[in-house]
C-alpha cells in the first residue's frame, strides 16, 4: 500500500480503466501510472514527477486542466449547442 506523496493519505483503491492504472488516496489525489509496476516503483515514479514542490505541481496541473476547458475538447464540449431531447 503507498500513500501520498504530498500529505501521507493512505492508498484506497487503484483502477484499471482502458490499459491505464489510476491509484486513488484517501486525499482524493489520483495519478495516473503504467499498470505492472510494483509499489516501489510508482513511489519512485511519484516522487519524480511530484518532486518536493507540490505547489509547481499542483500549477502546472492546474494550467493544463484550464486550456483543456478553454481550448481544448473540454471547451467544444461546454460551447456546443444544446442537443434537442424529450426533457427540453
Amino acid at each position: 500500500m503507498l500513500n501520498c506523496p504530498f500529505c501521507g493519505a493512505p492508498e484506497t483503491e487503484r483502477l484499471d480503466v482502458e490499459g491505464s492504472r489510476f491509484v486513488i488516496f484517501g486525499c482524493m489525489f489520483t495519478p495516473q501510472v503504467e499498470p505492472g509496476l510494483s509499489d516501489e516503483e510508482i513511489d519512485d515514479r511519484l516522487r519524480a514527477i511530484v518532486g518536493s514542490d507540490a505547489n509547481r505541481y499542483f500549477r502546472s496541473t492546474c494550467d493544463t486542466l484550464h486550456v483543456y476547458v478553454t481550448k481544448g475538447a473540454g471547451a467544444r464540449f461546454l460551447t456546443a449547442p444544446a442537443a434537442e431531447g424529450p426533457h427540453e
